[in-house]
């Protein structure tokens, strides 16, 4: 008994501090199968195969309970502690090529998700993407701006060299 009370805590736990929580069902998969799944999202995510009846019970605890319907059958949940949609990538590009690997739904930004809300946010670009993305705007925009203040002095120069040119020539 104090074995499960300590794996419930631990899973309330993991599921308070994660950013998002995706749902699996890994029914078919090898072992290997499922550590080249780990090592794959490792970097944002931990993937634990979990027993529903437990993970329902600190779901809860954690203020979770829109997972229920979704705990059944062979149960494996990644608790996403990096960027969401990376691992969802990761889980979606895993199940083309094992589609023994089914996302059955999840919950991020305290909202349930269903398996084709987990597809939209796996088709979202990365924080990364965004990042270079909008550096790349800051930019372009700077160069503008900077271009914008030079070209006055860079034609009022030229206008005083004309200007100095024209008298000396004239004197």
């Amino acid at each position: 008994m104090a074995n499960k009370e300590a794996t419930v805590a631990e899973l309330a736990e993991q599921f308070r501090s994660s950013t998002a929580v995706l749902l699996t069902e890994y029914r078919g998969l090898t072992v290997a199968q499922l550590k080249t799944l780990r090592k794959t999202i490792a970097a944002d995510a931990s993937y634990a195969v979990v027993k529903n009846t437990l993970t329902k019970i600190a779901a809860k605890e954690a203020g979770i309970d829109s997972l229920d319907d979704m705990l059944a059958g062979p149960s494996a949940i990644a608790f996403v502690t990096g960027d969401p949609v990376t691992v969802a990538k990761a889980l979606r590009d895993f199940a083309k090529a094992n589609p023994a690997l089914v996302v059955k739904g999840g919950y991020f930004d305290g909202k349930p998700l269903d398996a084709s809300e987990v597809t939209k946010l796996a088709e979202l670009e990365s924080r990364e993407v965004v990042l270079a993305k909008l550096a790349g705007a800051v930019k372009a925009s700077l160069f503008g701006a900077a271009y914008m203040f030079n070209a006055p002095l860079a034609q009022a120069a030229r206008a005083v060299d004309a200007l100095r040119q024209k008298q000396e020539s004239g004197s």
